[in-house]
């Protein structure tokens, strides 16, 4: 009960949220029409001079996405060098594109190719060269420049979090730019931003959501459209989401996510199986090789050239979307991330989950422009042109099982939204609570709560497109900001890696091989015996306690702050070097259990209980700041562990003098 109940949050962040986000209500709620004409001149004001920024900045995190992949930086973990995956890679991939955009595929997956088709920027109207066009936008908008912008947010927050010890907020992104700073003033303002940003993304996309449930609902078994049903259908879902909330990350997030993308397969293959197969494999090729020939020329395109206003609506509103959205997605991915490679991660986060909506997109798409094209089916175009909320259910009308499966379709909107809504009541609970990921589950459910109310309040006083106009203006600070994050992050990958250089260089080529009491018989005794716990314990406590002991000692003298951590129920010794209360230099040795080779048949004991029934031995693992090295210091004299100390800070100290400027 106390663990539930119990207070973990920040309450300049917590607080300041709530009034900040009553006031803006209630601003939109009272003079909607004011709010809203101001938000909208706000956002044509930036369109028109900051439209470029927009398209340079979405161009720059593309190309840094990409350069993180494929350089040296890749092999960097997010965490400590020894840490693990926390979830697999099917519950990873399968957790990050729900809370993405799932519910997106499934609102926009037919709608956005008729319109585009209905009208191009480029092509003449209800054409094949319409047709055509409007997929190379499709894609161009929900491709690798979407997913670019939520893994370098996310690797940003996952590698100052996970690899510097800073909070899991949005702070951490400014602390290349303020330091220490971020625990202050400017670090609850961010937070907060971020707390407002997040409710205010999950509260219009959960009203528009409800808004397309009800007229689905509508159009195929004629439940009445209006506000109250509206708010029945986001009472229902946020009762489930608390049950989600209550049940955990791994039991709720985890399994309906899991869920969401076997929902979400079988559906693309029904789709794919009945529709034209042939036609949909074709474009998906033809697509995917266009989008990514023309993808730079796209990228940098802002129809400067034309007296149209069609970039502003589209491509700079999904760029200003996707970087107001992606506060939520970044810290979500982050969270779930902790021990892979920035390299695996930009795999995982931005390629894998944009080939598959492409995929999505084009087994949609073009399966609803080949009904129009071929198959006759004007009345789908003119649905859309009415009424884009009933585009998915008015597309599947045109395939077998039609009512079945269209509440198969509601059933998996329902399901993305449990799953949005669960991530995003998670983050915003991180980042009103100094990125803790173990409150107690009340505050949780207070913010599924807030969510709830905002979006019920914003329905009823139409200030909903208000407050999405608002959350789109907010972009501009935010990717101002996110430049200055990126720099800070290129220039902390170029120091970890550097001094992951030398480390390696003084593993290899400086420290001799340590030469053991009892020469090379005992060497190799100590190489063949696969030892027990007990052993490597008795080993750290005998010599290389020792050893830290006379270190400390020795520094202490020449007025270093010097300080031996042994925990003893751990088996674990470590050297901590301190400077204005921070540890700067950390040297520590732990037993650490590995599986015992097959080819060895021998050196373990039959009873021996420490070592899981003989399958597992022990080394003595060193430990740096920086995590596990990999090489074992068992058999080594306190001489030995002494010079290896000795080394370690002798690579460190010329790290230093190799970054300094």
């Amino acid at each position: 009960m106390n663990r539930v109940f119990r207070k973990e949050y920040n309450p300049y962040v917590f607080f300041g949220s709530l009034i900040i986000l009553i006031i803006m209500v209630a601003y939109v709620s009272l003079f909607r029409e004011q709010a809203q004409y101001q938000m909208s001149e706000t956002k044509e004001w930036i369109n028109t001079n900051f439209g470029w920024f927009y398209i340079l900045t979405v161009a720059i995190i593309l190309v840094t996405a990409v350069f993180l992949f494929f350089s040296r930086y890749g092999d960097i973990k997010l965490g400590p060098d020894h840490s693990k995956p926390e979830y697999s890679n099917l519950s990873w991939l399968s957790m990050l594109f729900a809370a993405g955009m799932g519910i997106g595929l499934m609102f926009w997956g037919v709608a956005e190719p008729v319109m585009h088709y209905l009208v191009p920027p480029d092509a003449q109207p209800e054409t094949l060269a319409a047709a055509k066009e409007s997929m190379k936008l499709v894609f161009f908008h929900w491709g690798l420049s979407a997913w670019a912008i939520y893994a370098l947010v996310a690797v940003i927050l996952a590698y100052f979090a996970f690899r510097q010890n800073l909070p899991l907020t949005l702070r951490s992104a400014l602390y290349p730019l303020i330091g220490e700073r971020i625990y202050g003033g400017w670090g609850h303002a961010v937070d907060i931003f971020a707390v407002l940003g997040t409710i205010i993304g999950v509260s219009t996309t959960l009203g528009m959501g409800v808004q397309q449930i009800n007229a689905g609902l509508n159009y195929l078994y004629g439940l009445p459209i209006g506000i109250d049903i509206q708010t029945l259908l986001i009472i229902v879902v946020m009762i489930l989401v608390g049950c989600s909330v209550f049940s955990g990350m791994d039991k709720g997030i985890k399994r309906l996510s899991e869920l969401n993308m076997i929902f979400a397969i079988v559906l693309l293959l029904f789709i794919l199986i009945l529709g034209p197969t042939l036609f949909i494999l074709q474009t998906f090729m033809q697509n995917l090789g266009g989008y990514i020939s023309e993808l730079v020329s796209r990228t940098f395109n802002l129809y400067a050239y034309e007296s149209n206003d069609w970039v502003g609506n589209w491509t700079i509103f999904y760029w200003a979307w996707w970087l107001s959205w992606s506060p939520f997605v970044g810290s979500f991915i982050a969270r779930i991330s902790r021990g892979r490679t920035i390299r695996e991660f930009i795999a995982g986060a931005m390629f894998v989950p944009a080939l598959f909506t492409l995929l999505w997109m084009t087994v949609f798409g073009d399966t609803a422009l080949h009904l129009i094209l071929y198959n006759n089916a004007q009345q789908l175009a003119d649905m859309v042109r009415s009424d884009y909320t009933m585009a998915l259910f008015a597309f599947l009308e045109h395939f077998p099982f039609s009512s079945i499966v269209s509440f198969f379709a509601v059933f998996m909107i329902f399901l993305f939204f449990i799953t949005s809504a669960d991530s995003s009541s998670m983050v915003i609970d991180m980042f009103a609570s100094n990125g803790k990921t173990d409150t107690p589950v009340w505050q949780s459910l207070f913010w599924v709560f807030v969510v709830a109310v905002v979006t019920i309040a914003l329905m009823y006083s139409n200030g909903l497109q208000a407050l999405q106009t608002a959350s789109i203006v907010s972009a501009l600070p935010f990717a101002i900001t996110l430049l200055i994050a990126m720099w800070g992050l290129i220039r902390a990958l170029f120091l970890d890696s550097t001094k992951k250089e030398l480390q390696k260089q003084s593993l290899n080529f400086s420290r001799p091989a340590p030469r053991s009491a009892g020469g090379w018989q005992r060497r190799l005794r100590n190489l063949t015996m696969f030892t027990r716990r007990s052993h490597v314990i008795r080993f750290i406590a005998d010599v290389v306690k020792p050893a830290c002991d006379e270190i400390a000692e020795e520094l202490s003298k020449q007025g270093y702050n010097a300080n031996v951590v042994w925990a003893e129920n751990e088996g674990s010794i470590q050297l901590d070097l301190i400077h204005e209360d921070k540890v700067y230099f950390s040297y520590g040795v732990k037993p650490k259990p590995y599986p015992l080779p097959e080819v060895v048949t021998r050196g373990i004991d039959d009873d021996n209980n420490d070592s899981q029934e003989g399958l597992m031995y022990f080394r003595a693992d060193v430990y740096l700041l920086e995590g596990g090295q990999d090489y074992d210091i068992m058999g080594w004299s306190k001489e030995d562990v002494i010079a290896d100390i000795l080394d370690q800070y002798e690579t460190y100290l010329h790290y230093l003098h190799m970054i300094r400027e």
